[in-house]
């Protein structure tokens, strides 16, 4: 964990969130800025500030926050209609946390990728 972590402080309990999910490792949330009818943000509780470092430290926790996101689908309606998970980097990546976070979209029809509807 990290103590100036925006998503540390959310699953230490220290800033309120609407949570989805949550095992040991991994914990589901709502964005607070959606960019579709359903966005949750998945983040493993161990901090790694990119995927690519989370990657390199401990791969098993891409697949930690992966599963976590099947059986969040499987249990809701989104494996049925379809979604988008993203995974962005740095600041061309659109990275505004610096804690590796998945993004789940889906609600609703999502255009191309890169468009995304409300």
């Amino acid at each position: 964990m990290s103590d100036a972590c925006l998503f540390c402080k959310i699953f230490a309990g220290q800033i309120p969130t609407t949570k989805i999910y949550e095992d040991e490792k991994v914990l589901g949330f709502k964005d607070i800025n959606p960019l579709a009818a359903k966005h949750f943000l998945f983040i493993h509780k161990e901090h790694t500030p990119t995927f690519s470092q989370m990657m390199e430290i401990d791969p098993q926790q891409a697949l930690d926050v992966l599963k976590a996101i099947k059986k969040y689908v499987a249990d809701s309606k989104m494996e049925e209609e379809g979604f988008r998970i993203v995974v962005n980097q740095g600041h061309f990546g659109g990275q505004t946390v610096a804690h590796t976070h998945f993004h789940l979209l889906g609600g609703s029809p999502l255009g191309p990728f890169g468009e995304q509807g409300k």
